[in-house]
């Protein structure tokens, strides 16, 4: 009877237990099965690096190199991982990457089902896999490419025609429905680093302070919390350097009021239109937000793995930090796993509340504060519905 051969299991078969183990023994086994990311310096390496081992919570797992750059991590200098042999799986994806790279940009851009074709699998089994390895479908793989480059000729002062074309837009009605969500603005726009866009502000007294609402013409852009004007209003001016910003125009005081009723209790439920701009990760941990229950909270880790991404952790506390809009994406209904609030841009006493307020008002003790005046001292994509 021949001696089974023993396989180096998939990335999604391994527990974290299972990888923190290959780590700590440096088991050159596991090289062709995952990478791991240092989050403390930003390097990601193979399990059998000769480098000091990190703390484990100090460690991201990732399927491929690929997936560790586009969170951010550098490869090791050392073990060179993405040199490395990989496993079957990883050249596959590796693959498919290769090809959506290839035909974006092409008269023929890259489908799933030809992908699949091509890879000698069904069209679900392919989207299960690619996104279980990248976070992102194909397709919204093959859009991030596409912006990515568009971006690029627009900065390098290609003109917006010549720009679409090239990177794969079959017409310009394609390019300009989707600039909203992938630009943040029109093409034009972006190419002269956002200068002309228009956003106006308000700065008003609300139950947790002082709030300023920031919108365009197509949504609410920015919402944050504080105690004083002046550090609020310095935030917007650096996120949107390049803009036509004023001041108090007050053409969007129906949902500044919207928005102070609801931070009084008088209005649990919003219904307004954002305008902000994201990765397509982003988007997904975003989205999530958007769907937890009014009065109901999720952990960090619940979160990724509704996400398909159990060990992404730290990158969706990342993604709810750098939310814009964070009362209509409502990301202070996440919590550490252990109960406690983790953290929050504006404040955890002002998370705390709100998610005091909100438990109340789900269970049905709904009062009726006198909602403050409004006192107005004084990213961006495509607009859509906030339901918090």
């Amino acid at each position: 009877m021949s001696k089974p051969v023993t396989k180096i299991p998939v990335p999604q078969t391994l527990s974290r237990r299972s990888c923190l183990v290959a780590v700590a023994s440096r088991d050159a086994r596991m090289d062709r099965a995952f990478v791991y990311g240092v989050r403390s310096t930003g390097i990601y390496c193979r399990p059998s690096c000769p480098s000091r081992r990190p703390r484990p919570q100090q460690i991201q797992f990732f399927a491929l190199p690929e997936a560790a750059e586009r969170a951010g991590f550098r490869a090791c200098l050392r073990c060179r991982p993405q040199s490395e042999p990989r496993s079957s799986q990883s050249q596959l994806i590796s693959s498919v990457c290769h090809a959506i790279e290839t035909d974006t940009g092409t008269d023929r851009p890259a489908d799933l089902g030809r992908l699949a074709a091509a890879a000698g699998l069904s069209a679900q089994h392919l989207q299960r896999t690619f996104r279980q390895a990248m976070g992102i479908t194909p397709r919204q793989y093959a859009d991030a490419i596409r912006v990515a480059r568009l971006k690029s000729n627009l900065r390098k002062g290609t003109d917006v025609t010549t720009a679409l074309y090239e990177t794969g837009y079959g017409s310009p009605s394609r390019l300009y429905e989707k600039s909203d969500a992938q630009l943040g603005m029109t093409p034009a726009a972006y190419r002269q680093g956002g200068r002309g866009m228009r956003i106006s502000y308000t700065i008003a007294d609300c139950a947790l302070g002082r709030v300023l609402v920031a919108a365009t013409d197509r949504g609410v852009s920015a919402i944050y919390l504080g105690d004083k004007d002046e550090p609020l209003a310095a935030a917007l001016r650096s996120e949107y350097p390049q803009a036509d910003i004023s001041r108090d125009s007050g053409e969007h005081s129906q949902w500044v009021r919207a928005i102070v009723r609801h931070l009084a209790g008088a209005q649990p439920h919003l219904d307004l239109p954002i305008d902000v701009a994201a990765t397509a990760f982003q988007r997904r941990v975003w989205e999530a937000l958007r769907a937890i229950p009014f009065g109901a909270t999720r952990t960090y880790s619940e979160l990724a793995k509704s996400l398909g991404r159990p060990t992404a952790t730290r990158a969706v506390a990342r993604a709810c930090a750098t939310n814009p809009t964070s009362i209509l994406v409502p990301c202070h209904r996440v919590i550490r796993t252990d109960g406690s609030l983790g953290g929050y841009r504006w404040g955890l006493h002002r998370k705390q509340l709100l998610l005091e307020q909100e438990l109340r008002l789900a269970k049905g003790a709904v009062s009726t504060p006198n909602t403050p005046k409004i006192r107005t001292g004084s990213k961006r994509g495509k607009a859509f519905t906030a339901m918090s």
